[in-house]
């Protein structure tokens, strides 16, 4: 007996040290909680969060606040305490039930609101730091712009939240966020999440906020700590934005039609989000939007670039091969039905692009060198815009292969048999001239692009090689040769920081082939480019495609060349390497090879897609 009671003491001691209701760092009197999950701090004065950080992976990462401190109420609370519950009521209606109460288990927060009509209670506001983490809400739109539940409170290198309601649906959150300057052009952004309180249509509502941790593979992932910043992270690719409705390149920044392909190759790879909810209902309800006509980036005339007459040539192959990848992964027959003749209307449009039959889409921009007036009149042909992609682009047409394989697959489910001969013919044909056309004999590799005059210009491109290989328009032994040429090449000019992803050009852009004239952006005014070389574009390091030469090591069976640059830049993941904002007004989505910050973003989503690499480790 004496021996079972001290057992149990031991339990109780145990819990006791990883549920904890006091802090040091906190001031006295405020109610907190915290355990190896979670951070929580409310205020003293009224219902509202003051502190919320989380760690999905439970190794206690949870010195970062998320939240910005509330706005004083105008209203004043009583809060009593008991056990692990808060309960705050309007100040001398001791009787009343709260208005809100907070109950805390070791990965939940258990809410609960009750209305009275003398005393209505307020909606509690998450006001998300974007500078300590870009936070998101992943979910699906309502027509008024609210997201209904379930849904994911999402904060970037932190951990995760579910949000449910015990009323299933529930009532609808608020959801807004954007980035702007002010007058002294400082950057003032937000991301903002409202869980409203009971009303007289719903006199009680309830809430749970769960830490989970979602991401695909085995269960031996999770017991690797080498493979912490993929799990911590599997998630950071699913931003979606409140202003578009749409998977954009953060919560608060713009959509961008030549990415979604990465997001769905990353959505299509994710177990359930909720029940009820998956990662490819963000690409279905983010297709939705382009398919009812929504402009973005990449699209000619999207608004904050208006001056732009085309569409980028990644575009389509982009938005085609997310759907193919939403179909194949959801066996949505019934999407795939209404949506196949927009579908196909986007495919003609992409195959219209080989005006001259040779069976490559081609861009109206020469691509010429000198061409490029630095002022963006015109526009290169592809996601990597300060480069001078024009005419035939390796890289865009390595997606359009890829997207006409999938959309003979969709053409086949739709029952539309000619259509799925077409399009697999016409992919055929493009892999068929695609090697022949880009190979530079004199560097071994595949140039970037071959413009209107014949020339080819080759930079040794990382991820333009690394597409090509991994969407099978390389033959294996040319493949193999290519990608020793590209490792040779980088050991030569001395680059082996991959805990900065990998640079997309391994020798500088000439001043003739770049769009952007400043150094900071990597332009300058050196005719060979030098002076620009290791920022942004031109060379800078990037997470973003590095993703394509490691995954094409990894089939080639080259893992150990792969792990040696997959391993450092799990381990920056982790360490949240590639988010946030440096000292110098820049962000550390790109580096120069010595580690300076030249990003802009402060969380580029498109880097994430990495962290796919490591399904074929």
């Amino acid at each position: 007996m004496e021996q079972l009671m001290m057992k149990r003491l031991a339990i109780l001691i145990c819990a006791f040290s990883i549920l904890t209701i006091s802090m040091a760092d906190e001031p006295a009197g405020t109610p907190q909680f915290k355990s190896a999950f979670m951070r929580v701090a409310l205020s003293a004065d009224q219902p509202a969060f003051t502190v919320l950080t989380v760690d999905s992976l439970g190794t206690k990462k949870l010195e970062k606040n998320s939240l910005r401190s509330p706005v004083k109420s105008d209203k004043v609370y009583e809060v009593r305490r008991a056990g692990r519950r808060f309960e705050y009521r309007f100040a001398g209606a001791p009787t009343s039930a709260p208005v809100w109460s907070f109950e805390f288990s070791e990965r939940q927060v258990q809410l609960h609101s009750s209305y009275s009509p003398g005393n209505p209670p307020p909606p509690l506001l998450l006001d998300i730091n974007p500078h300590v983490s870009r936070g998101t809400l992943l979910g699906l739109f309502n027509d008024d712009g609210t997201i209904r539940l379930p849904a994911l409170l999402h904060l970037p290198n932190l951990g995760t939240f579910r949000l449910t309601s015990a009323r299933g649906s529930g009532p609808a959150l608020g959801y807004d966020a954007l980035r702007h300057k002010d007058k002294a052009q400082r950057v003032n952004d937000f991301v903002k999440v409202t869980i409203p309180g009971a009303s007289a249509a719903t006199p009680n509502v309830d809430y749970t906020l769960e830490v989970v941790d979602i991401y695909p593979g085995s269960a031996q992932l999770a017991k690797d700590p080498r493979f912490d910043g993929f799990r911590r992270d599997w998630l950071e690719i699913l931003q979606l934005s409140p202003q578009h409705r749409a998977l954009a390149n953060h919560a608060a920044s713009d959509v961008c039609a030549f990415t979604l392909f990465e997001y769905s190759a990353v959505a299509a790879r994710t177990p359930p989000l909720a029940p009820g909810l998956t990662a490819l209902d963000l690409i279905r309800q983010t297709l939705d939007r382009y398919l009812g006509g929504m402009k973005a980036y990449g699209i000619a005339n999207y608004v904050p670039n208006s001056g732009l007459p085309w569409d980028f040539a990644d575009t389509y192959p982009s938005l085609l091969i997310a759907a193919s990848d939403y179909v194949q992964g959801s066996k949505d027959d019934v999407w795939l039905k209404k949506n196949y003749p927009r579908l196909k209307h986007w495919a003609t449009t992409m195959l219209a692009m080989d005006r001259e039959g040779i069976g490559l889409i081609e861009y109206p921009e020469s691509g010429n060198s000198g061409t490029w007036d630095k002022k963006f009149s015109t526009h290169a042909a592809n996601w990597w815009d300060d480069i001078g992609f024009g005419y035939l682009d390796a890289y865009s047409n390595a997606l359009a292969y890829h997207s006409l394989v999938g959309m003979a697959e969709l053409a086949r489910r739709a029952n539309q048999r000619a259509d799925a001969e077409l399009y697999a013919g016409r992919a055929e044909k493009l892999r068929s001239v695609y090697f022949n056309t880009f190979y530079n004999s004199a560097t071994g590799v595949l140039a970037g692009w071959k413009s209107k005059d014949g020339k080819l210009h080759d930079y040794y491109f990382t991820f333009v090689n690394g597409t090509a290989i991994t969407y099978g328009l390389v033959p294996r032994d040319k493949a193999y040769q290519i990608m020793d040429r590209l490792l040779a090449k980088m050991k030569e000019v001395g680059y082996r920081r991959f805990e900065y992803g990998l640079p997309g050009n391994l020798i500088p852009i000439r001043r003739d082939d770049y769009l952007e004239a400043r150094e900071e952006w990597g332009g300058g005014v050196k005719e060979d480019g030098s002076d620009g070389f290791q920022i942004y574009e031109n060379g800078g390091a990037t997470a973003c495609f590095a993703y394509f030469t490691i995954q094409a090591l990894y089939q080639l069976g080259r893992h150990k060349e792969a792990d040696a640059i997959l391993f450092p830049m799990l381990r920056s993941f982790e360490d949240g390497g590639f988010q946030g904002s440096a000292p110098n007004g820049r962000s550390y989505d790109w580096k120069s090879w010595d580690g300076k910050p030249y990003g802009y973003e402060g969380l580029l989503v498109d880097g994430y897609m990495t962290l796919l690499a490591v399904l074929s480790h």
